[in-house]
């Protein structure tokens, strides 16, 4: 398939005299934390071909991680970007909803979906992200907040106020306990104030976005019926046995399921129980984060609870995948930008750290974790794979 159009981001890359190198491998429909869900089949870690890149863009990850280009882009519905960029040492950031056009991506949830870029460095990331935000005539939802030069915002030594929510902490095993406390001792000592606070969303996060997420798909992917979009079954004798023969032989399994998960709260006796709690829920946990940017300017959690799983260690336990996006979803829930920065190991893999911004305050992510690289430099550490000489 040759799309007959390009996407915003990618005319924006062009208009700036990006050579863009290629497409990459990821989950169907952006619906998982591995790229095990793709059709072309799994991509695999750059640091550990016996483990995943994460997901759902986890080919773009791996592209860079292996040394085959300098940045990419992804989309991130509820950490696609954050997830892959800590298992595969990058830079990896979500900005704010309406941030960054969604012309041309195919919609997922289209509350949560964001485009976003990955880069080794964080002068490399602004420098993308100042090409790629801004308002676009063809996405009602792009913002027209201004787009400041994101690169600037890294020169200065600007001293932040950073809650820790102790409950992502606790979800830590030791080790990644040591490494997140030996990063916060050096906030600390760059005369950054750290603090623990109390918030409660641990709980309700994953049950929350695991039942708008796949509301929305449903809606969305529905047009994929054989007669308006996608693969069409050739034998199908009734416009019924056509819909669901087209739909069954041209969705994975992931993706069904989750269109089935979405259909089943949309339904009638179940929409009231389970979807319209959830938009009550996301929005009390727009109001939660509201309160704690009250009195701080960013929130630091780890982007994943470990270094990157095994391929098809999570393939008979889909709940323990969704899990993995623990500390990401929540970002998206609230409309806010995260940035994931690699200055964590875990079992010797890389492992993310992930800050959290008001909306539309990209400016001061990209600033504190410029600071962080500065104190804890990460742009020399590389792969095996891409260690390797090109022949």
């Amino acid at each position: 398939f040759i799309p007959p159009y390009d996407a915003t981001v990618t005319q924006k890359m062009y208009d700036a005299g990006m050579v863009l190198l290629g497409k990459t491998n990821m989950d169907e429909f952006a619906m998982g934390s591995a790229t095990n869900h793709s059709y072309f089949g799994p991509t695999s870690n750059p640091f550990d071909l016996n483990r995943v890149p994460g997901g759902s863009s986890g080919g773009s990850a791996a592209a860079l991680a292996a040394g085959l280009a300098p940045i990419s882009t992804g989309s991130d519905t509820g950490g696609s970007i954050r997830q892959p960029a800590s298992y595969c040492h990058l830079v990896g950031i979500k900005p704010t909803y309406g941030r960054i056009s969604r012309y041309g991506m195919i919609a997922f949830a289209s509350s949560l979906d964001q485009a976003g870029v990955f880069a080794h460095t964080t002068e490399d990331a602004a420098l993308l992200l100042s090409i790629l935000c801004g308002v676009d005539e063809k996405d009602s939802t792009s913002s027209y907040e201004e787009v400041p030069d994101f690169s600037k915002s890294l020169e200065s030594n600007q001293l932040y106020r950073i809650a820790v929510p102790s409950s992502f902490f606790a979800a830590l095993d030791s080790e990644g306990q040591a490494e997140f406390r030996r990063v916060l001792t050096t906030l600390e000592q760059m005369g950054h104030t750290v603090s623990w606070i109390d918030l409660p969303i641990q709980d309700y996060v994953i049950p929350t976005y695991y039942t708008i997420a796949p509301a929305e798909a449903s809606s969305n992917l529905a047009r994929y019926d054989g007669v308006r979009y996608g693969h069409r079954h050739e034998n199908a004798h009734t416009l019924e046995e056509l819909y669901s023969l087209s739909r069954t032989e041209g969705f994975g399994e992931e993706v069904k399921r989750r269109i089935l998960m979405g259909t089943y709260v949309l339904s009638a006796g179940y929409y009231d129980a389970y979807y319209q709690k959830a938009l009550l829920i996301r929005q009390h946990l727009k109001q939660v984060f509201a309160k704690t940017f009250e009195s701080f300017d960013i929130i630091a959690t780890p982007t994943t609870l470990s270094a990157a799983f095994l391929h098809n260690a999570h393939d008979t336990d889909p709940v323990a995948m969704y899990y993995s996006d623990l500390c990401t979803v929540s970002v998206n829930l609230a409309d806010l930008p995260g940035i994931s920065i690699p200055v964590m190991q875990h079992q010797g893999l890389p492992f993310g750290l992930q800050l959290i911004g008001r909306p539309f305050d990209e400016a001061t992510l990209l600033n504190c974790s410029a600071q962080i690289e500065r104190a804890l430099p990460w742009h020399s550490t590389h792969s095996p794979i891409a260690m390797q000489e090109v022949v």
